[in-house]
């Protein structure tokens, strides 16, 4: 039995990395704290893994050969993708891999009757290259990464996706290695409209209304109240990450 010793949100905005310079201060200080804190506590919880969680914008799983959810399986993953690196202005890296752990995560998924495919090829852009400059900035932790398709119709439901989210702890702690410490990442956003015509919009009473239900912990009345019809109202395309 493994043990989830950390889990945490956040965005992986291009612009966090890319164009913050173009934010105000007092805003780019908010954030770098917030950053800095959550690196803060994902080291001292000392992981062996990450297993995280972000969508893939549609880069590594085709439209022929579409599914709900894929598993990264490679021993290293090497990023930003070649044409990404400078709109996101992150320096290229690598950072091991874990294809034991994905394999029993793969295999534990499609038992659970998850539509799940596996990759050891896949590309990187800003879904995992923004967090991990600033939780792991020297990719020191090996990551297990799950893309995910909220792009292109039919996305899994909000429910499937919470039932998805369960699945995972249960294999985490079922079925991998005891005394293993695993940290749990998702990254995506808030209000967007990727390519939209709010693209450029941020919703703030709908992302303060998101983050209070989040803070009440009730997943229940999340997946009651946050509707795919009130995300895509928010923003289509980019919310419902």
């Amino acid at each position: 039995m493994a043990d989830l010793v950390f889990a945490t949100g956040l965005s992986h905005a291009p612009g966090l990395t890319g164009w913050l310079d173009q934010a105000p201060e007092h805003e780019q200080k908010s954030l770098t704290e917030g950053f800095n804190k959550l690196g803060e506590l994902l080291r001292a919880s000392k992981p062996d893994v990450i297993i995280g969680i972000a969508n893939d914008h549609v880069l590594n799983m085709p439209l022929h050969d579409l599914h709900d959810f894929c598993v990264g399986t490679a021993e290293s993953w090497s990023g930003p993708a070649e044409w990404f690196r400078d709109w996101v202005n992150v320096e290229p890296y690598t950072v091991k891999g874990a294809s034991s752990i994905a394999r029993k995560l793969f295999d534990g998924l499609g038992a659970r009757g998850f539509d799940t495919t596996s990759k050891s090829d896949l590309l990187f852009d800003d879904n995992w290259s923004v967090p991990l400059k600033y939780l792991t900035p020297d990719y020191d932790i090996p990551l297990v990464p799950i893309h995910m398709n909220c792009v292109v119709p039919p996305v899994p439901s909000p429910q499937h996706c919470y039932a998805f989210g369960l699945a995972v702890k249960e294999i985490i702690e079922k079925d991998l290695p005891d005394g293993m410490r695993v940290a749990f990442m998702g990254t995506g956003g808030l209000s967007h409209d990727p390519g939209g015509p709010k693209y450029f919009d941020v919703d703030e009473e709908f992302d303060r209304w998101f983050l209070g239900l989040l803070e009440e912990g009730d997943p229940e009345k999340v997946l009651r109240e946050c509707t795919m019809e009130k995300m895509v109202s928010a923003g289509d395309g980019g919310t419902s990450e």
